[in-house]
């Protein structure tokens, strides 16, 4: 297993006329646990793209718990359970400073050849920056 936790701050903008984070930004909350979990395997999206593979999402699902708020600063926890092949499946929650879970969320992205857009295996120097940070856990 794999666990990756990123902070971020709510601003202004990403909340509604009740105060609280619009549900349509926790995607992009996920995307951003995601993209600094990629980093701390020592690769970020555009080397995958320099190589010619990129990671579409195939399927997302969101549950929302309780409501985050303007200025909250949130902890994002990205985990990958399962070592991918031509697919990695991504599992998020979101919580405050408080400690309190507010979402949960999963994505499965594919690994595509840029060349062919047709589904690939994940590369092989991918799959060994992920093993090197792997836990038994």
């Amino acid at each position: 297993m794999y666990v990756s936790e990123t902070k971020f701050r709510v601003r202004y903008s990403e909340t509604d006329k009740m105060g609280y984070v619009y549900y349509g930004n926790y995607p992009a909350y996920f995307e951003v646990g995601r993209a600094e979990a990629m980093r701390e395997l020592g690769m970020t999206y555009r080397q995958m793209e320099d190589e010619g593979v990129m990671m579409p999402i195939a399927s997302m699902s969101v549950k929302y718990i309780r409501p985050a708020y303007y200025d909250d600063l949130l902890t994002i926890r990205t985990i990958v359970k399962d070592f991918p092949a031509s697919r990695m499946h991504f599992f998020y929650e979101v919580y405050n400073e408080q400690g309190k879970l507010l979402n949960q969320g999963e994505t499965i992205l594919a690994f595509v050849n840029m060349k062919t857009f047709r589904p690939c295996p994940a590369p092989d120097w991918f799959l060994e920056a992920l093993r090197k940070q792997w836990s038994a856990t």
